[in-house]
């Protein structure tokens, strides 16, 4: 496991995920109250990208690189919710309860970079 390019990409997966979350929540949040779609929708788009990243430079057992890079994503998004939102009560931006936003980043995240190393073990020939 790279673990230097994975905490990188980790961290800047929190980053642009906050920063793009709170420039589009209150937009959505005001047409469509009650629904609170576009961080998860943030979350995938910005996990796949860095997911990706980091899978084309692995060569072997990219399917267990990518449940290991998804954990140190989670434990990264975590660590960094917890030093910046939760532990100096500042309002978050996630919009909703914080176990449902943990949960839903572990199945999106490891749902992402599992499928990435999966897919990054096939030989695809594009003609």
């Amino acid at each position: 496991m790279k673990l230097k390019l994975g905490i990188i990409c980790g961290v800047l997966i929190w980053i642009i995920t906050s920063v793009l979350s709170e420039i589009f929540n209150p937009i959505f949040n005001s047409n469509l109250p009650g629904v609170n779609i576009i961080v998860p929708i943030i979350i995938i788009i910005v996990t796949g990208f860095f997911g990706i990243i980091y899978i084309r430079n692995i060569n072997t057992n990219e399917v267990i690189e990518g449940i290991l890079v998804g954990i140190l994503f989670i434990i990264i998004d975590v660590i960094l919710d917890a030093v910046i939102f939760i532990l100096p009560g500042t309002p978050n931006i996630i919009g909703g309860s914080y176990p449902l936003h943990v949960i839903s980043t572990i199945i999106i995240t490891l749902s992402i970079t599992t499928l990435l190393g999966y897919l990054a073990q096939m030989n695809i020939d594009l003609k």
